[in-house]
């Protein structure tokens, strides 16, 4: 896995934290868009010290963090609904699984369930409700579990092929890997531009498009199998990116620009967000 020869993208700021500049830059062989500078290990943890980063909460301040976990009770039946198509229940590992609401349900659906997450602040919300965490991958077992999702997070790794690897170790032989990831080949990213709030720079280090995903785990002996939309995601990435765009959460344009991506997906197929099925080979 080698990514040289990249073309400048385009520049972005990171809106939500230190308000720096960096750059994207484009990665032919895997049609994917690489976070410049990429921060150093000791630094990136300072990237996401803000109260309003929302998946380490469960904080219901305003209405747009009540709109959001009230939007994520649906996804989380859904996510449910989806591992549970693609696997008899077995043991599931969620990596990023933030304040544990996701293995919540899981763990009360059945399934055996393993966390890990390095939000501190997350973490003890989670362990509150009952989930069981690892320290690190590298304390657990090869060939482990049944599923392993990685909802938001691949976008996140500091050294992607190394992580990869490791999900292939801890997958069963029949084992399936389910990883949502947002989509810069959308329209709502293609409209939004530099203000496209999923490119969310620094800590979204790699950004996928579907070619990036097949090739990147094709390598490692693992086959996408199938590619889902994230439908919700257009409107609460719009939302977002109105704010970045304008400084006002404009609720109706948003919900109109999320609702042309998504209409502009089911010709496309390239929709704001995408979850790839990926199965052991």
């Amino acid at each position: 896995m080698s990514f040289q020869n990249n073309i400048f993208f385009q520049k972005v700021r990171d809106y939500s934290v230190s308000k720096e500049i960096f750059e994207l830059h484009h990665n032919p062989e895997y049609d994917m868009l690489l976070t410049f500078p990429k921060p150093s290990l000791e630094k990136l943890p300072g990237y996401y010290e803000s109260d309003d980063y929302i998946s380490h909460t469960d904080g219901k301040r305003s209405l747009f963090e009540r709109m959001y976990h009230l939007i994520k009770n649906v996804a989380l039946k859904n996510k449910l609904k989806l591992i549970n198509s693609k696997s008899p229940k077995g043991k599931l590992l969620d990596i990023g699984a933030g304040t544990g609401d996701f293995l919540v349900v899981a763990k009360n659906d059945g399934w055996q369930i393993t966390g890990i997450e390095p939000s501190p602040k997350a973490k003890t919300i989670a362990i509150n409700k009952g989930v069981t965490f690892a320290d690190s991958l590298a304390m657990l077992e090869d060939n482990s579990f049944d599923v392993i999702t990685m909802w938001h997070v691949l976008e996140h790794v500091p050294n992607l092929e190394e992580y990869i690897s490791e999900l292939k170790r801890l997958l069963k032989p029949s084992g399936t890997i389910v990883i949502a990831v947002p989509n810069f080949k959308s329209f709502d990213a293609n409209f939004y531009g530099k203000y496209w709030a999923a490119f969310d720079v620094p800590r979204h280090l790699w950004h996928f498009s579907k070619n990036a995903i097949a090739k990147l785990f094709s390598e490692k002996e693992m086959k996408l199998m199938e590619v889902l939309p994230m439908k919700f995601d257009s409107f609460y990435v719009s939302l977002l990116s109105e704010k970045y765009k304008t400084g006002k959460m404009n609720f109706i344009r948003a919900f109109f620009v999320g609702l042309k991506s998504n209409l502009s997906g089911n010709k496309t197929k390239e929709y704001s967000s995408h979850i790839y099925i990926l199965k052991n080979q």
